[in-house]
């Protein structure tokens, strides 16, 4: 009996030991035990795509560009302004910083005609954005297949 009650000790010993950790002892020596998942196996086939890589970049270089804020349509104004009366200041930086400081202290009232012509701006790009979508959406790109990068 006092065999049986060692080789359980022995079983719950070693059971309990590969139940807890991966490690499993062999002869004394500990051994790693790796198991591979379905999720870490890189089987998975990429879906093949419609258009190739050279075409999608000329669609996407189509894509309509986002229009500036209205602290930059006032810049455009200020630059023009500032280098008149300070023809020796070159930097964009300058021009930059006292740009911005003047647009702080402005009132809603004197930046209003910049939020309009802002506000305008973003109107005709959601409008060409959501003409963009719908051209991309039914691969009606004509100008893509027409345009070559030789001339012949």
């Amino acid at each position: 009996m006092a065999r049986r009650r060692t080789s359980r000790s022995r079983n719950s010993s070693s059971t309990s030991a590969s139940t807890e950790s991966p490690k499993e002892q062999t002869d004394g020596k500990m051994a790693l035990r790796v198991t591979t998942s379905e999720k870490t196996k890189k089987s998975r086939k990429k879906p093949k795509t419609l258009v190739s890589k050279k075409q999608a970049a000329k669609i996407n270089a189509m894509k309509p560009k986002k229009p500036p804020t209205a602290f930059f349509y006032y810049l455009e104004d200020f630059r023009k302004e500032y280098q008149e009366r300070n023809p020796d200041v070159k930097s964009m930086r300058d021009v930059g910083k006292a740009c911005g400081e003047k647009w702080k202290t402005m009132t809603y009232d004197e930046k209003v005609q910049y939020y309009d012509i802002a506000t305008e701006k973003r109107a005709e790009f959601d409008r060409a954005v959501a003409e963009f979508e719908k051209r991309k959406e039914t691969g009606d790109f004509d100008e893509l297949k027409d345009d070559s990068d030789f001339d012949e």
